[in-house]
């Protein structure tokens, strides 16, 4: 039997799709991202770690605001893309390595600010790879997290991880914003300011970019068409399936 492992999965999953992630609207805009760059803004010159750089777009917001970039993901195919694209852009400060996020092969504190963006939802051991980002940031660095959070209800986080995996098998969890504030606390962070928001997905668009097979987009449609109407009602699931989805952006430091 062939083994597999879920290093395999985001790799299947993810690379084959490098060049969609670079121009999804969802990934390439949002006031998560004007929130990155404005943070960047207030460290020019800073070594920055973009941990889970996917199509890059947390790296080219930041990129013009500090001395260096480092865009890092398990995808070599993605890390190719944002190479190509950072070299149309003339982005001459950022570099890409490839890697997981639970092994960094960084010194420790070499980077001033840490940033990953929907990513930390695909690792297989977040808190470790929560701890390695820790690690690699300098004494008083800043490090930024964006992703979609679990609301945290029982019935709400279930179908919630459903619809992920069923459309992503490399989906590991979306995280509760308690889960996330006891993760970052055990890793050493302290908490510095968190902002929540709302993501509207249109289904078409969002399965499409990851190339669900029919017979899973099939099961999402029906899972959409069975649900409570207290998860329709959170979840704002409309007549063609899209919803929206909670995020939040947790902005922490290391102590010193």
């Amino acid at each position: 039997m062939t083994s597999r492992t879920h290093d395999d999965a985001v790799d299947r999953q993810f690379s084959p799709r490098a060049a969609a992630y670079l121009t999804s609207a969802v990934h390439a805009q949002g006031e998560d991202l004007l929130q990155m760059a404005g943070i960047a803004g207030q460290h020019p010159g800073a070594r920055l770690l973009d941990l889970g750089c996917g199509g890059g777009h947390v790296s080219f917001h930041v990129a013009p605001q500090v001395g260096h970039v480092t865009a890092y993901d398990l995808s070599q195919q993605m890390l190719d893309v944002v190479a190509g694209e950072a070299a149309k852009r003339g982005l001459t400060n950022l570099v890409t390595c490839q890697g997981k996020a639970e092994y960094l092969p960084f010194g420790d504190g070499e980077f001033d600010l840490v940033m990953s963006r929907y990513s930390t939802h695909h690792w297989q051991d977040a808190g470790r790879g929560l701890r390695e980002a820790f690690r690699v940031l300098k004494p008083g660095g800043i490090a930024v997290f964006a992703d979609v959070v679990s609301p945290g209800e029982p019935l709400l986080d279930t179908w919630l991880q459903t619809i992920e995996v069923l459309r992503d098998t490399s989906h590991v969890r979306d995280y509760s914003v308690a889960e996330w504030t006891r993760m970052l606390t055990e890793a050493g962070f302290t908490l510095q300011g968190l902002a929540p928001r709302r993501l509207p997905l249109e289904f078409q668009s969002w399965v499409t970019r990851m190339r669900t097979p029919d017979t899973l987009v099939a099961a999402l449609r029906h899972m959409f068409g069975i649900a409570p109407d207290v998860v329709r009602a959170h979840f704002e699931v409309r007549e063609d399936a899209s919803f929206t989805s909670d995020t939040a952006t947790i902005v922490v430091r290391k102590p010193g």
